[in-house]
């Protein structure tokens, strides 16, 4: 159902006709675009609300601009906030990144490190010549069954073909028959003494051949100058006859239990 209002001739619209029929056209206005270009002397024209009753439209304008403004402003702060957290999400798994390689090489440096300290380890260890053995014969025994008088190093009791070991890391120097000795082995230690295995039944190394501690050399026998199989063990500074030393006091300070 419509309502109509005659103004007469002479009446003027009310003031709360006039304020809506200027809203209208000014949402128009806005909604075209045309507010904006608006020019400032158009506006200064405008008589005052006073004069006219008018509600001034400048205010409505100005209202919704500050609203666009704001709501821009929220979003430009919310954007900046959400890179921002990117980034620290970004930074955050760069670090995490960067410390998971550290502790992987870390943890591979620290591995390669034991290996090299296990290795020097095995390499600097020394074992009984003879496993599960005994000395048999002592160090300086007397008899007349050695030319010098007394014994130049120690027997390990030992039946024939009983594996005999290289007691530390070296290189073969002599490999082969040796006179009274029978078979023999002569390595020079890393520590620059010498270690002469007797009387083997064979021989499993050759000159110049780098041994490790327990490499097998030879297995143990009774050639040469010998009343039995055993094996004769003898600790030296050089690779000659004479240079013997004390074969049990040298295998303990190198840590075997002799």
């Amino acid at each position: 159902m419509a309502f109509t209002r005659a103004t007469g001739k002479h009446r003027r619209p009310g003031r709360m006709h006039r304020t809506t029929a200027r809203a209208a056209g000014v949402a128009a206005l806005a909604t075209s675009g045309v507010v904006g270009t608006l020019a400032a002397p158009a506006l200064a024209a405008e008589p005052a609300p006073e004069q006219t009753g008018l509600t001034p439209v400048v205010t409505l304008g100005d209202s919704v601009a500050e609203q666009i403004d704001a709501q821009a402003a929220a979003q430009r702060l919310a954007a900046e906030e959400a890179a921002a957290e990117r980034a620290a999400e970004e930074a955050a798994r760069r670090q995490a990144a960067e410390a998971a390689e550290k502790a992987v090489q870390k943890a591979r440096e620290n591995k390669e490190r034991a290996a090299r300290e296990a290795e020097r380890k095995r390499l600097t260890a020394y074992v009984a010549p003879i496993s599960a053995s005994y000395v048999s014969t002592a160090y300086r025994a007397s008899s007349g069954l050695w030319s010098s008088g007394s014994h130049t190093g120690i027997d390990f009791h030992a039946a024939s073909g009983t594996p005999v070991h290289a007691v530390g890391a070296g290189t073969v120097v002599e490999a082969g028959w040796g006179g009274a000795y029978g078979n023999q082995v002569v390595i020079k230690m890393l520590d620059g003494t010498y270690t002469q295995y007797g009387h083997l039944s064979s021989i499993e190394v050759s000159v110049g051949q780098s041994v490790t501690p327990g490499q097998r050399i030879g297995l143990s026998g009774s050639t040469g100058n010998t009343t039995g199989a055993h094996l004769h063990f003898e600790a030296r500074t050089s690779p000659e006859y004479g240079s013997d030393i004390d074969p049990v006091a040298y295998l303990r300070s190198h840590g075997v239990d002799v």
